[in-house]
């Protein structure tokens, strides 16, 4: 398994950088092998990262970028410009450094909202409008950020 994701990481490395000369393929092997030999992976209670979850969130998320696109828009556009600025504090059950960091991004993806401070079990998000943290508050980013992770128990 450990061979199939440093693999993975490699090929990801060449795509996102587009250069393939020899070099620069020699050091993304072994980036991509560092990354996976000092991950803790073996370590009991890990959280695990679903890619499988992973290809199921990336549509959701984007339905999600352009949902909110379109009301920044029509509030932007609006010669009234109906926007009310403000901080939201989200509390979220979601623990480990990963999960937080997906949920941050995610919520900074999303336009109107920007994810100002991350804290052990809440987020500062800061909100163009109410509308703009409706799904925040609602906790489904939360529920969809947490299928991506699972605990891998320990096999003693």
């Amino acid at each position: 398994m450990r061979i199939f994701a440093a693999f993975a990481l490699f090929i990801l490395w060449l795509i996102l950088s587009a250069s393939y000369n020899l070099l620069h393929m020699a050091t993304g092997a072994v980036v991509a092998s560092m990354i996976v030999w000092l991950s803790p992976a073996g370590a009991p209670h890990v959280r695990r990262f679903s890619w499988l979850a992973a290809l199921m969130y990336v549509p959701w998320l984007i339905s999600r970028i352009l949902k909110s696109g379109f009301h920044v828009s029509r509030l932007i556009l609006d010669p009234a410009l109906p926007i009310a600025p403000g901080f939201v504090q989200h509390k979220t059950k979601l623990s480990s450094d990963g999960e937080l960091v997906v949920l941050g991004n995610s919520i900074t993806l999303t336009p109107g909202t920007i994810t100002v401070e991350v804290a052990p079990g809440e987020l500062l998000v800061h909100g163009l409008d109410a509308a703009s943290c409706e799904e925040l508050k609602s906790g489904v980013f939360d529920d969809r950020v947490g299928r991506l992770f699972s605990v891998k128990e320990d096999k003693k």
